[in-house]
């Protein structure tokens, strides 16, 4: 049986620990084998962890039997983390909570979370290490770029194409048809009514550039 180590002891962390425990539950066993992250004391004040930080995500060696789980929420930081483990040989795996619902037709990448009650409508692709937080949903025909992060209650409407390493904040909606850019940050509450540029923050209701 492969032993899953989590990428990132913060809260995320602690949550995607949760949602794989739910997984086994639903008989997708595996051994948790413990975090993986730079801040040697980030479980310090959680006693009730089962198996603590057991090395580095920076430089950890993957082993024989090992998964990897992406628990990192900061997009530029988690594609540089999942990459740097990639090319040392990790295997990501999907934790894919049981609640999570999975349309028709949906094509998903290496390393996502789907947190609980998250939906992906019919026709939808995610690109590796995508965060899908709780409640939050991707309508149909969405694309989601590699390394982005969906806060609580987000709700993709049709046709959005978001690029690599967009944040969504919660409970923001981008309509129909609009563009988000690489590396683009949509605030929380946020309704986009019109395509955004690459780098860019918007926010507030309808969503302009910070």
């Amino acid at each position: 049986m492969n032993k899953l180590i989590i990428v990132g002891a913060g809260g995320f962390g602690r949550e995607v620990l949760a949602w794989s425990n739910a997984m086994a539950d639903a008989g997708k066993a595996w051994t948790f084998g413990g975090f993986i992250e730079e801040a040697p004391n980030a479980l310090v004040n959680y006693k009730n962890v089962p198996i603590g930080i057991i090395g580095d995500f920076n430089d950890y060696k993957p082993k024989e039997g090992e998964v990897f789980a992406m628990a990192i929420g900061d997009p530029k930081k988690k594609l540089k983390i999942a990459h740097g483990l990639v090319e040392r040989g990790a295997k990501f795996v999907n934790i894919i909570h049981p609640t999570a619902i999975i349309s028709d037709n949906v094509s998903m990448g290496r390393g996502c979370v789907l947190c609980p009650h998250a939906v992906i409508s019919c026709d939808a692709t995610l690109g590796d290490f995508v965060a899908l937080n709780h409640k939050s949903g991707v309508g149909h025909d969405v694309r989601v770029g590699e390394g982005c992060t969906i806060s609580s209650y987000v709700d993709l409407t049709g046709f959005v194409k978001l690029g690599r390493g967009v944040m969504v904040g919660s409970h923001a909606v981008v309509l129909p048809k609009v563009e988000v850019g690489d590396f683009a940050v949509v605030g929380a509450g946020a309704v986009v009514v019109r395509d955004v540029a690459a780098e860019t923050t918007v926010y507030t209701l309808p969503a302009r550039k910070l």
